[in-house]
């Protein structure tokens, strides 16, 4: 075994993007051929036919992506998010599996682990990991912090030619029952 082999030993991720990819382009060949067959048997399906090949075309770049994914030695190849988004939009074909491998073909490549082995793929530095933040020391109790001298503020002057208000509630007055007379 040679150095480089096992320098880029593949992650399991890239080999489940191969699998699936390789499992969406069989899917989309057979899906572009019964949708082109199924539009020849109509008049107005023969206008169609143009877009029922393109499942197929789809199908044949996902064998060759997933062929170079799969191969040994490894190929230099780039996460291919054109191929996982055209997957998605094979719903609109009808072909629900190819959007389910897409999104989570789009998802794997987003994974560090993926990306750091495309980039050492393709002699690219590493991605750098995330750094936590230091931690955080706490503050000393309350009992250990000085606090510093603050003087009170002096009291305004006091205008004598005003009368101060008068600090007493006033008395609530008493309410006289009248009696009614007959």
């Amino acid at each position: 075994m040679n150095a480089q082999s096992n320098y880029l030993q593949k992650p399991t991720l890239i080999h489940v993007i191969a699998w699936m990819t390789l499992a969406s382009g069989v899917t989309n060949l057979i899906w572009g051929v019964a949708a082109s067959g199924a539009a020849l048997s109509t008049v107005v399906g023969v206008v169609c036919v143009p877009f029922t090949i393109l499942p197929t075309i789809l199908g044949v770049f996902e064998l060759i992506y997933a062929a170079k994914l799969l191969s040994n030695p490894a190929q230099p190849v780039q996460p291919s998010t054109n191929i996982a988004v055209f997957e998605i939009a094979s719903v609109a074909t009808g072909n629900v599996f190819s959007m389910v491998v897409g999104i989570l073909a789009l998802v794997f490549y987003n994974d560090i682990v993926v990306r750091d082995y495309f980039a050492r793929l393709n002699g690219l530095t590493p991605v750098a990991p995330v750094v936590p933040p230091a931690p955080i020391t706490p503050e000393p109790p309350m009992s250990e912090v000085e606090v510093p001298f603050v003087p009170e503020p002096p009291e305004p002057p006091v205008d004598e030619s005003i009368a101060p208000p008068s600090e007493e509630t006033p008395a609530k007055p008493k309410r006289i029952r009248k009696i009614a007379k007959e």
